[in-house]
This record gives structure tokens, C-alpha cells and sequence, in this order.
């Protein structure tokens, strides 16, 4: 899949811009196997990169002061621009233009800060993660186009990983105008092939690999297609809910927070508060659970964490929707999954399904059935590896 995707970016280029790219890098989407909405909290997240889910990126360097790009995306608006390099007279600014552009020129902007080391480049665009999906394809844009520049800029590479998601994190906010947490840019930074990544977000963050390479067991990821835009959703509103409950319970953050701290305070804070910091305490507590039946092989633990993450996401944060509900339920139907649920922003997007591999094609066959209209989508992964460069 990575290949296939590599080649339509290739050949997107040539197109283009009638010459051969010289260089290339890939960043992968993400699954979060659990820890929702909980990594702006100070909280734990648990994902994997996605094996053959892939964002590529191919170009060269030019001469003169303009950079080009393009894309093959499905994306919204016009899928060409042009832009003069960065330097430290004319800086990059956040641009009007669609989202895709956005995050690509966020990274252009704030990989050198204006310092004018980028040289200008023409660079082609190519992905297979779903858009807007909540498997993080923005992060995997963000990523590649990092390393897409650190190879055809050595002296920009960054040796400390941590420092090149944070980079590419600050992006998303100051280009994209959504305020998202680390787990995103962190997994595809530091995602390694046959392992999950727990995240601590607190600042400074850090990731703890954690093996997860069960022959037996496969995660299915169904797209439910219907598509979400946390720019413009109830995503802000929600961050700021839990930073409002948190000030009411005198700690920094909410992952600083227990139950009976919560309970303590419920006349205190409304109805709404409640609910939202309830979601993000216990998923906290679920995830570092998760990572333990994980480590144990105790893959019945972790499905029921997937359940019960999902119904909290459900009635507490209120980030599920009829038709992601819907998936689930069809995958509790099926024997031999261990567990399901919502993952990434909500609103929207896919679930994923920890099932053994040998009832993956039941439960496929099953909601291929019973999705309205067969719009359903599934693909089968595994843990793939972090971003990296490409020999094109």
C-alpha cells in the first residue's frame, strides 16, 4: 500500500512539474487503541502508526524563490499553490486557504523560523489515510512534510524526535487553528512497526513503546465515512469545558484528578463540566489499564476497556454519533472480537475492533450487511513504523 502510494505521488509530480523528484518521505495515519480527548488534558494515550495507511511526500529542490505544491487528496478547494520561500524579510503567515494547505505550510514556516535556510522546492502530495477519518491524516501531512524537508535541507534535520513532533504540533494551532494535543504528530514521529506507544502528555511528553504483535489478533478499522472538521466543531469547546472543571477543582489539569475528587466538587461544577471531566478521569485510568492487560496478553481486559471507552465517549463527552454507535454494536454481534469503539475526535470517522484473526472476515461480512447503503469501509493493520525517508 505504502508503494502504491509512493508511485501516485511520483507520478503526480512528473505531471506536475515535468521533472523527476530527487526526494521523499512517508509519514504514517494512526489508530489510538484508547485515551480519548485525553491527551489535551495532561492525560495518557495509547496508539499505533498504521501499517501501509501512509502519507508521502516527493519533490526537489529548484532555484529562484518559489515553492510549489500539489496534491492528488480528495481535498477541499484547489489542490495547487505557489508561495515564495520563507526568509527572515518575508516570513510565512497563516494563510485563508483550505486546511491541507495549511498544515503543509505551517511545517514550512516553522521547521527554520523564518531563518531563510529552506531553499525553494516543488513537492507533490500523496495519501492513503482516510480525510477526515480520525486516523490523523493532518499529523501524517505535517510529518512527512518535516522529513520531506529534512531530507532536501540536512541542516534542519532534528536528532531529538520529541522536539520534531512539538514543532509540528504548534503547526496545527498556529496554521490550522486547531488547538490538538501531542498524540498525533508523537506516534507518527516515534511509532516503531509491531508496537503500540503509550503517551504521557504531560509537558514535557514522553513515550513508553509497548509491544503489540499478537499473530492471533488483528484491529479492524471501519470508516464509517461520515467526515468531521475539528476547526469547526464542538472539538474547542470541549478542551475548554475540562480546563473550566479542572480550575474548579484547584489542579492543573484534569489528569491530576480522581473520582472522589470529582464527586467532592459536584455542586460546584454543572451538569455539563461533570460529565466532561468524568470522561477524562476515567479514561485516563482505563488507558493505563489497557496498557496492562496488554503487556499480560489479556486480550478480553482490553476489549472490555474498548466498550466501556466507547460509552463514555457516548454520554459523557458526547463525541459518538448514531452511525459509529451503530458500528459498534454490530461488532459486539460478531464472535471472536474482543472489543470495539469510537477513536479519534469524534463527530464522525471510524471505529476500531480487537478481534482474532480468525473471525476477521465474519465481522467484516457482518457489517458489510448492516451498514445502511454498504458506505461502510475496512481495512485490516497492524502496527507499522514511525515517518522516514524514501529513495525515489
Amino acid at each position: 500500500m505504502a508503494s502504491e502510494v509512493q508511485e501516485e505521488a511520483i507520478a503526480l509530480f512528473k505531471s506536475a512539474f515535468d521533472s523527476e523528484p530527487t526526494a521523499g518521505a512517508f509519514a504514517p495515519g494512526r489508530v489510538n487503541l484508547i485515551g480519548e480527548h485525553t491527551d489535551y488534558n495532561d492525560g495518557f494515550v495509547f496508539p499505533m502508526a498504521l501499517h501501509g495507511k501512509v502519507c508521502v511526500v516527493v519533490g526537489r529542490p529548484t532555484d529562484g524563490n518559489l515553492c510549489r505544491v500539489v496534491t492528488s487528496a480528495p481535498v477541499t478547494g484547489p489542490s495547487r499553490y505557489e508561495f515564495k520561500r520563507p526568509t527572515p524579510e518575508n516570513p510565512l503567515e497563516p494563510s485563508d486557504k483550505p486546511e491541507w494547505f495549511s498544515y503543509f505550510l505551517g511545517v514550512v514556516a516553522l521547521i527554520d523560523s523564518n531563518r531563510g535556510n529552506i531553499p525553494s522546492f516543488d513537492a507533490a502530495i500523496a495519501t492513503s489515510v482516510p480525510l477526515g477519518g480520525g486516523l490523523s491524516s493532518s499529523a501524517s501531512l505535517e510529518v512527512a512534510t518535516f522529513t520531506f524537508l529534512e531530507v532536501i535541507c540536512p541542516q534542519l534535520k532534528r536528532t531529538d524526535l520529541a522536539e520534531k513532533a512539538l514543532i509540528c504540533q504548534s503547526a496545527e494551532h498556529k496554521f490550522a487553528h486547531v488547538p490538538c494535543g501531542v498524540m498525533d504528530q508523537f506516534i507518527a514521529t516515534m511509532g516503531r512497526e509491531g508496537h503500540a506507544l503509550l503517551i504521557d502528555c504531560r509537558t514535557p511528553p514522553t513515550g513508553q513503546l509497548v509491544e503489540f504483535n499478537d499473530p492471533d489478533t488483528v484491529l479492524v478499522v471501519t470508516n464509517s465515512n461520515v467526515k468531521h472538521n475539528l476547526g469547526t466543531s464542538e472539538y474547542p469547546k470541549r478542551r475548554a469545558t475540562c480546563e473550566e472543571a479542572a480550575k474548579i477543582l484547584q489542579k492543573p489539569a484534569l489528569r491530576d484528578c480522581d473520582l472522589a475528587l470529582l464527586e467532592s466538587h459536584r455542586d460546584q461544577l454543572t451538569e455539563l463540566q461533570f460529565r466532561r471531566a468524568r470522561h477524562v478521569i476515567t479514561e485516563c485510568e482505563r488507558t493505563t489499564a489497557a496498557v496492562s492487560a496488554l503487556k499480560a496478553k489479556d486480550m478480553k481486559r482490553f476489549g472490555q476497556l474498548m466498550y466501556e471507552s466507547h460509552e463514555s465517549l457516548r454520554a459523557d463527552y458526547e463525541v459518538s454519533c448514531g452511525e459509529l454507535d451503530y458500528l459498534v454494536k454490530l461488532a459486539r454481534e460478531v464472535d471472536g472480537v474482543y472489543g470495539s469503539r469510537m477513536t479519534g475526535g469524534g463527530f464522525g470517522g471510524c471505529t476500531v475492533t480487537l478481534v482474532r484473526k480468525e473471525n476477521v472476515d465474519a465481522l467484516i461480512k457482518h457489517i458489510k450487511e448492516c451498514y445502511p447503503e454498504n458506505r461502510a469501509t475496512c481495512f485490516v493493520t497492524t502496527a507499522g513504523a514511525g515517518t522516514g525517508s524514501l529513495t525515489v
